[in-house]
């Protein structure tokens, strides 16, 4: 598939997006699948039992997404804290899962061969290593599949050891997370373009559990699956 230029963030354009235009267009579609076999039982049975399939620039299969029926929360949907966008998320929490149909680059560019991976909330570490690659530090690690076989939260040396078998070195592979601007809301798949960025992000529907909440509380995100950073 063609793979779009390295690009620099640019924090004034974070909250508005732009629905995916005609030309060149990723789209995304319901898949009637259940999650893949090659998921732990234990993380499997918590995924929903169809997913999001995403349609690269030519119309082909390029990733497919399962998400967790219920994530914990700490507490209900809020605003930004700081750097970090969803302070109500836990690092290491699971989000769901992802297929590579082909060979995949994260937000790093950094190649992910074809297969099927877990997806982990985390959080980017404050450090100079990472100056410039985003001005907010959330987003999804992929974990390997036969690497994540329970449903627990991982600790964060061990997510982000696990996630750089991901790519095959030592950084970990990341998907980048970022807030939808009123979109979403009848659930539908659908595919975000941000021309600034030069990215897609596929747009999923998370279903939270906050802590003390009688009922479950739809909170869409948008997960950046073509484009990547200047680091």
């Amino acid at each position: 598939m063609r793979r779009t230029r390295p690009i620099a963030l640019l924090a004034a354009v974070l909250l508005t997006p732009a629905i995916g235009r005609a030309q060149e267009s990723y789209k995304a579609a319901v898949l009637s699948e259940a999650p893949p076999a090659a998921l732990a039982g234990p993380v499997r049975e918590t995924l929903n039992a169809q997913g999001i399939r995403v349609l690269d620039d030519q119309g082909k299969p390029y990733a497919d997404v399962w998400l967790r029926k219920s994530i914990p929360a700490t507490d209900k949907p809020s605003g930004p804290k700081g750097p970090i966008l969803f302070p109500f998320l836990q690092e290491g929490e699971l989000l769901g899962a992802i297929r590579f149909l082909g060979e995949g680059h994260d937000f790093r560019d950094q190649p992910i061969v074809k297969g099927v991976y877990t997806l982990r909330y985390g959080l980017q570490p404050q450090n100079g290593d990472h100056l410039g690659a985003s001005p907010f530090r959330d987003f999804a690690l992929l974990v390997p599949a036969a690497k994540d076989v329970a449903l627990a939260q991982l600790p964060q040396k061990k997510l982000f050891e696990q996630s750089a078998e991901s790519a095959g070195t030592s950084h970990p592979a990341v998907l980048m997370l970022l807030p939808v601007a009123g979109q979403g809301a009848k659930g539908e798949p659908a595919m975000i373009r941000d021309d600034e960025k030069n990215t897609w992000g596929v747009l999923i529907p998370l279903s939270l559990a906050p802590k003390g909440s009688p009922a479950p509380v739809a909170f869409p995100l948008q997960l950046v699956v073509v484009g990547m950073a200047t680091v």
